[in-house]
Formats: C-alpha cells, sequence, structure tokens
C-alpha cells in the first residue's frame, strides 16, 4: 500500500508543479498596461529626424512585464494612413512579432507574421532600445489596425550572448 500511497504523491506534486509553471508563464507576470502609463505612447521613428516621435492611436490595449523586456505586447487603431507612415517612419524589415499568451486575444503573432510576410501589414521602429538591445516594433495592417511588441536588435543579440558590442552600438550597462 505505501508504494501505491507514494506513486500517488509523486504524481500529484508533479501535476501541482506543471499547473503552477503554466500559471506563471502564462498568466503570473503580465500586467495590463494603463492607458496613462509611457508604455501606452506609441512612437515611431521618423526618417527626418531619426527620433521616436509619438502618433496618434485609439482603442490601445496592452500588457507587459517586469520579469522581460519581451513580454510587451499592445494593440490600438491606427489613424493615420499606411501611405502616410511609410513616407514618415522607418520600416523596419527583420519585423518578427512574439506570442502572446492566448488569453489576450488581440495580438495573434502568425496572423501578424503572415501579414507581414505578403505585404497585408508593414512594420516599423516604434523605438529603438526602449530597454537596452531592445527595440520596440509596431506593425500596422491596410485596415488600420494595428499591434506593437518588443524585439531583440543587433546589438542586444550579440551583448546578451556575453561577447562586446559591436561598432555603432551603444556600450551595454554596467552590471550591478
Amino acid at each position: 500500500m505505501s508504494g501505491k500511497l507514494l506513486s500517488l504523491v509523486i504524481v500529484m506534486g508533479a501535476l501541482l508543479a506543471g499547473a503552477a509553471v503554466y500559471y506563471l508563464q502564462v498568466y503570473a507576470y503580465y500586467e495590463p498596461v494603463p492607458v496613462s502609463a509611457p508604455a501606452a505612447e506609441v512612437r515611431l521613428t521618423s526618417l527626418v529626424t531619426g527620433e521616436a516621435e509619438m502618433v496618434p492611436v485609439d482603442g490601445f490595449e496592452g500588457i507587459d512585464s517586469e520579469s522581460s523586456p519581451l513580454r510587451f505586447r499592445a494593440c490600438f487603431e491606427m489613424p493615420l494612413s499606411l501611405a502616410l507612415l511609410t513616407e514618415t517612419y522607418v520600416i523596419r524589415d527583420e519585423a518578427v512579432p512574439l506570442n502572446a499568451p492566448g488569453w489576450f486575444d488581440c495580438f495573434d503573432a502568425a496572423e501578424i507574421g503572415a501579414a507581414l510576410e505578403t505585404g497585408g501589414a508593414v512594420a516599423f521602429l516604434g523605438e529603438a532600445n526602449v530597454s537596452y538591445g531592445i527595440d520596440r516594433v509596431v506593425a500596422v495592417f491596410e485596415d488600420g489596425r494595428a499591434v506593437a511588441w518588443n524585439q531583440i536588435n543587433a546589438c542586444g543579440q550579440v551583448v546578451f550572448d556575453g561577447r562586446p558590442p559591436p561598432p555603432g552600438c551603444p556600450p551595454p550597462p554596467a552590471n550591478d
């Protein structure tokens, strides 16, 4: 009888640990981004100045986490036309949307990626280095829907692998 009891304890412990890991990954660390928060200010990098400029948006809905700079996701409506945006702001060629939690249903990475590949959406550099080595990317669909996420940039890719920054990259922050 003690073998069955021990097996039951092990199985129950594994199920509880699995449920805890699932909850922590999908729900625990995400917080809604208040519309009044600086992260809710959508910015695009100007072709002329090279600086990130705030652009108007409607219906902002976002999530973020302090546990990782890559967990930021946002959905909103872009009132500016795609034609105006492509003439005014820097296009981001290597945009790869990361998956969002399933409960944040306005952000579908597979749909965004497919639209970027087929030309149904255009990705822009929102703001370079929102956190060291992390860029904010904004993708705008032809129908005015838009999404944003954070993505590792070339400098971050190298430095996060433990190598020194390549020429043209800002110095990495000091380790505390």
